[in-house]
């Protein structure tokens, strides 16, 4: 595995650093290659908030870009930042799972991540908690790990994905990948976390990304809500609507919802979801 010199200077405009500065991101991208190369059935496991939400729809984006044999799950579980072995077990395993990404969450798994060893299930950790890493023969990439030395330790759970996106693209020399900071900024700021270092960075640009953005998703929710004035504070009240929505019924159905929304290649279905959500909330 190779990363040319031009690739990595694609990305000094954007401020951000190295994401291979990050403790195992390249066994993380080696692994992601071996199955993306080889279409291995691989299943992207997320968190049914926003932060989540986001991180998920971003990861598929970009492995579906890259023609991977690729589907996800969204935990129904608010403020559980665990797999669920039964999930693993009765569903993700019959699908032919070969490779688990997780994004926020997993990083204190240990019966699941031993689970998935024993099924012959790969798994790739990337989360923002606080862990150790004992995980057998899992591959994390966390900048809260005690043994990482990543400058930056107050990215959230899109802000990682966002970083393994980078190392993705640098590898497959996707040109495009500052286009998807408009979910990342979406993300973030959802979690009300202080908006400094390179959080601050993905906002500023994902704020611009969002004023031009491509996703259709995004356009019918600024359409839908009339939202004409692209900034932090509309951004952050559309994320607390969007929240509300999530919460107003079984929090795995609208999170799926949400992820169609952020990847559907319709604007029709795009504002038909939109406006689903909207009404949700009254």
């Amino acid at each position: 595995m190779e990363i040319q010199k031009e690739n990595m200077q694609h990305f000094d405009f954007l401020g951000m650093k190295d994401p291979f500065l990050l403790k195992n991101m390249g066994e993380a991208l080696r692994r992601i290659i071996r199955a993306v190369n080889e279409r291995e059935k691989i299943v992207i496991y997320g968190t049914c908030d926003l932060d989540g939400i986001t991180s998920v729809s971003l990861l598929l984006l970009v492995l579906k870009y890259l023609n991977a044999d690729v589907e996800y799950f969204i935990s129904d579980e608010i403020d559980n930042f665990d797999m669920n072995s039964d999930i693993i077990e009765n569903y993700i395993k019959f699908l032919g799972t070969k490779l688990i990404i997780t994004t926020g969450c997993g990083i204190n798994s240990i019966s699941q991540m031993e689970l998935c060893e024993n099924l012959g299930i790969d798994v790739i950790v990337t989360d923002y908690h606080r862990g150790e890493e004992i995980l057998p023969k899992t591959i994390i990439v966390d900048p809260n790990l005690r043994q990482c030395t990543y400058p930056y330790k107050d990215l959230t759970a899109v802000g990682v994905t966002f970083k393994l996106c980078q190392a993705i693209s640098m590898y497959y020399e996707m040109k495009c990948i500052g286009n998807y900071l408009d979910l990342v900024a979406l993300g973030i700021i959802s979690k009300g976390v202080d908006i400094s270092g390179e959080n601050r960075i993905m906002v500023n640009q994902g704020m611009y990304c969002i004023n031009y953005t491509d996703n259709y998703g995004l356009k019918a929710l600024l359409k839908i809500n009339g939202i004409s004035n692209v900034n932090r504070e509309s951004i952050y009240e559309l994320s607390n609507r969007m929240t509300c929505s999530i919460k107003n019924k079984r929090y795995i159905d609208n999170a799926s919802i949400i992820v169609e929304l952020f990847t559907t290649e319709s604007m029709d279905r795009a504002e038909q979801i939109a406006k689903y959500l909207k009404y949700e909330i009254v």
